[in-house]
């Protein structure tokens, strides 16, 4: 089982304790490692698919929850198996609630990706609609047996508090009512009480909801599979979406997926032969569709799973709640997990793994040859900052769209950071006792409007150190980078902006737009930091410098 992702912990004559690899979510249920043991120990056939009938159950999106939370999903299903005494259905139902935390976790990424309701079906009343409603609104959550005010859950119920920072900012809150307009769920917080999963329970309705698609499709499969192989038949709603577009879920099909013959010989080193290939699939529960010579894509590889004209490919089919392979490359995994990895050569692949450079790389390197020249030295500091350092002592202003870190390990590290010098300066603080100079820099990452950006950085504390050394590094810079000289404007920053000292901060203008900053540090600034010599520094934004400046490599 190690090779499957669950090594074998410890094991009894009652149980066996495995342990699951964060990358197969797949096999966070009793019933799901089951599944996969029968394919990988027994060689047992499973069907790629999940079996969906069609049902009649009909849920409707409300336009509402288009920013409120935009993704609701839904499934039934009917006649599960829970156990033939009390004791046995009590077990199930601790493992269903224990798969569904698990989920959130996980794939739900603390429920903010995607949640998960499981409700006894017999005490609804379909159809459901999704909708939102105010604070005031009312009902009884789980396991309570008085009303509360979703205000009152937010801050007074224990799910209501942990999970309230996923309602931040909300003025409306979803809920899932059934035709009587009793509640089901107040996604992601919890469930109403009437539709408490007992003893009794054989048919359940089961919904996902959540800004993933992804997350919460494959949540909403996992769970209807469980119930599945308990001898539940799943039956799909029909689920009128906020745009009002009219689909059925779930989707019980499998996907299909391309892998290059050439991409399996690189990387293993085997030419396996198509009943080699249909016995290694089917152990990982997948199957082998066809093997064929490829006849639309590319006429030369760009990347490794390019299925270039003329090759050799497969088409491989993996059930849809597999969200871990998002590459060829994972299903080359799961065929040397199923070939077996005793049964690889004993000698390296004697292909040339390619490698193609990323478009920024030209960029990257040139930042940091210039630095290195500069007579700089290269460090690397956390991505994590707080509010603080970022803004408040640097003088810059607030980005949009700060990432703020829900469970902070300490008041220094509560926000990813949007500018790197603060980072350096904690740096430079830190080895304040260590002779000078001291010259770094860093190329790395910042997150702006929650998105991912690349920007350079350097700091110099020395004896002398001023605005002047500070502009020298800047010209050379911007040379280094590709700027023609024209196009190349220093414009003063403007007074107080920036942890600049007056009249000694300039804005790098390329083409009139400002890539960056540099200049000599106010000593109010760095006293803050802990710092009493000098400083010189500089910023610039590399992923607008490399829509401005041509790049004199491609």
């Amino acid at each position: 089982m190690p090779e499957l992702g669950c090594p074998v912990d410890g094991n009894s004559e009652d149980s066996i304790e495995v342990e699951v690899f964060p990358d197969r979510p797949d096999l966070l249920s009793h019933e799901a490692i089951a599944r996969a043991s029968r394919t990988f120990l027994s060689r047992a056939e499973v069907d790629v698919n999940l079996p969906v009938v069609s049902g009649e159950i009909g849920l409707t999106v409300s336009a509402e929850l288009a920013d409120v939370r935009p993704i609701v999903l839904g499934a039934v299903v009917r006649g599960v198996d829970t156990g033939s005494n009390t004791g046995e259905r009590e077990d199930f139902i601790q493992s269903l609630m224990d798969h569904q935390e698990k989920l959130h976790l996980t794939l739900g990424r603390k429920r903010r990706f995607a949640s998960i309701g499981v409700h006894d079906l017999t005490s609804l009343k379909p159809p459901f609609r999704a909708t939102t409603v105010q604070s005031n609104f009312s009902f009884t959550p789980l396991a309570c047996s008085e009303e509360m005010t979703i205000r009152q859950i937010l801050e007074e119920h224990p799910k209501g508090v942990e999970y309230s920072h996923l309602m931040d900012g909300m003025d409306r809150f979803p809920v899932i009512l059934d035709s009587q307009d009793k509640v089901l769920s107040f996604p992601p917080i919890i469930n109403g009480s009437h539709t408490t999963v007992h003893e009794g329970t054989e048919d359940f309705f089961i919904d996902v909801t959540g800004w993933d698609i992804r997350a919460c499709e494959s949540c909403l499969l996992l769970v209807c599979l469980s119930l599945a192989e308990r001898g539940g038949m799943v039956e799909s709603i029909e689920l009128t979406e906020s745009n009002n577009e009219c689909v059925r879920v779930p989707n019980g099909e499998a996907r299909k997926h391309r892998v290059p013959d050439s991409l399996i010989r690189k990387i293993l080193g085997l030419d396996l032969d198509s009943e080699e290939l249909s016995r290694a699939i089917a152990k990982m529960g997948g199957r082998l569709e066809a093997s064929q010579t490829v006849t639309d894509g590319p006429h030369e590889r760009g990347r490794w799973a390019d299925c270039v004209v003329g090759e050799i490919e497969h088409i491989i089919s993996m059930p849809r709640w597999r969200s871990d392979i998002m590459h060829p490359v994972d299903l080359v995994e799961d065929i040397a997990i199923g070939y077996g990895f005793e049964n690889l050569p004993e000698i390296l692949s004697r292909t040339h793994l390619d490698a193609i450079p990323l478009v920024s790389s030209n960029l990257d390197r040139r930042f940091g040859e210039s630095m290195r020249a500069c007579g700089l030295q290269e460090v690397q500091s956390l991505t994590l900052s707080n509010e603080r350092d970022q803004f408040e002592i640097v003088r810059w202003p607030r980005g949009d769209g700060i990432a703020l870190i829900s469970n902070p390990i300490t008041s220094e590290h509560t926000i990813l950071r949007q500018n790197i010098l603060p980072s350096l300066l904690r740096l430079l603080a830190a080895n304040r006792h260590h002779e000078l100079p001291q010259r770094v820099y860093e190329l790395g990452t910042v997150v702006r409007g929650f998105r991912n950006s690349r920007r350079g950085a350097w700091t110099c504390a020395e004896v002398g150190s001023g605005f002047t050394s500070s502009k020298g590094i800047a010209q050379a810079l911007i040379r280094d980078l590709g700027a023609n000289d024209g196009d190349v404007e220093f414009v003063p920053t403007e007074p107080g902006h920036g942890p600049w000292i007056t009249g000694r901060g300039s804005q790098i203008m390329v083409k009139g737009k400002s890539i960056g900053e540099f200049g000599e540090i106010a000593p109010e600034v760095s006293g803050e930091f802990g710092i009493k010599s000098p400083i010189q520094a500089g910023e610039i934004n590399l992923e607008l410098v490399g829509t401005l400046i041509p790049d004199p490599v491609s």
